[in-house]
């Protein structure tokens, strides 16, 4: 079997007595770092309103990283549609590939547009049936969080208020796509004729992925546009499995692509044992219920930190999908679940994504990670 690459998924954490400014400093070292350990590309996600997270804007840490870095794929995972237009998007990343050219990947998602229509859900995944919260191969498929009490909250409300224009609506995510690639490709023309022509942007060479936590509309569009797609285990575990089944059922061949790509991501903390790995882990559910509560993820704790919060059953609740799925243990652990992962979804790529107090912790998941994969290979 040919390896499977390892990516990296990075939110720029900051941890607990630490700043936005050194969380930037730390995201650009690991870049350089995991370069170096082999891993095929380096991600951003973008936030807003989040006291722990400093990845605000992709196109701009994506600028600085690839600065600093000269072989890794960089790009957005994913650039949020919902507050953007097609235009901006292109322009951004086609400054960025007239730089460095054929090195972005400009990833797609969806938030604050319009409701999501209810998903359609297989009963099979991939020919693989899920029984008792788990595929036969052992992937853990936990109950579904219901993310509308986040979109309720009112936090979100100001999320979207700050976002977009007064009174703006959202334009529908497959029309924004499709813009999106003919400003890339050249062709975009308005129905009376009128052309649009992006420098730099128009041509440059970007790799577009749809990120999707469920078989909806994401997994669709990218589906239908022959397009790359990421499914998120670590967002959504309880949807990846339907996420890539619904991508693989929508997928049509494209210049771009003659057979269906997925990645999927996981949480991840890897360390020379299985306690010392639990013991960076500590923090992980805090930080989640942080997110999950509709407070904005808070600055990423100690262990001491985390193991004096007081748990409510309702604070626990929120956690249990994401805590009981992260992967935390010794190199050869980790990596067994990983090819578990990779093997219950169909992954032909695996996103890692890792967040630890301490900066060289990270570092060294990341690398002890890499090694055992590389012996795997």
């Amino acid at each position: 079997m040919s390896p499977t690459p390892l990516a990296v998924l990075d939110l720029v954490p900051i941890s607990s007595g630490s700043t936005a400014r050194q969380a930037l400093h730390n995201s650009i070292d690991l870049a350089r770092q995991t370069e170096r350990f082999g891993y095929s590309r380096y991600w951003f996600a973008e936030h807003h309103l989040n006291p722990g997270v400093a990845g605000t804007s992709p196109a701009v840490v994506l600028a600085l990283t690839a600065a600093a870095t000269s072989r890794i794929r960089l790009g957005a995972g994913a650039v949020q549609l919902g507050h953007r237009t097609a235009l901006a998007t292109v322009e951004e990343f086609g400054l960025l590939d007239a730089l460095h050219p054929g090195r972005f990947d400009l990833g797609l998602g969806r938030s604050g547009g319009r409701p999501t229509p209810p998903v359609r859900e297989p009963a099979l995944v991939g020919g693989t049936a899920v029984v008792d919260g788990y595929t036969s191969n052992g992937l853990r498929i936990p109950a579904k969080f219901d993310f509308r009490q986040l979109l309720g909250s009112p936090r979100f409300a100001l999320h979207k208020k700050l976002l977009q224009q007064p009174n703006a609506e959202a334009q529908d995510y497959a029309e924004q796509v499709d813009d999106i690639l003919a400003l890339i490709e050249g062709s975009y023309s308005t129905a009376d004729g009128v052309e649009a022509h992006v420098v730099p942007g128009e041509g440059a060479d970007l790799q577009v992925w749809i990120l999707g936590s469920s078989g909806g509309t994401s997994a669709e569009v990218a589906g239908a546009n022959g397009l790359r797609f990421a499914a998120n285990y670590h967002v959504s575990p309880a949807t990846v499995v339907e996420a890539a089944e619904g991508y693989r059922a929508a997928f049509r061949p494209s210049a771009v692509l003659d057979r269906p790509y997925v990645s999927v991501s996981a949480d991840v903390v890897v360390a020379e044992d299985e306690a010392t790995a639990r013991e960076l882990a500590t923090g992980y559910g805090l930080w989640v219920r942080s997110i999950r509560s509709g407070e904005g993820a808070i600055q990423f704790p100690t262990p001491d930190e985390a193991r004096a919060h007081v748990w409510s059953e309702q604070d626990r609740a929120l956690v249990q999908d994401r805590v009981e799925t992260q992967f935390a243990g010794s190199p050869h652990q980790v990596a067994d679940q990983l090819e578990i992962l990779r093997d219950a979804t169909g992954a032909d790529e695996l996103v890692i994504t890792t967040i630890t107090h301490g900066h060289a912790d990270r570092v060294a998941s990341y690398r002890l990670l890499a090694e055992e994969w590389a012996r795997r290979s």
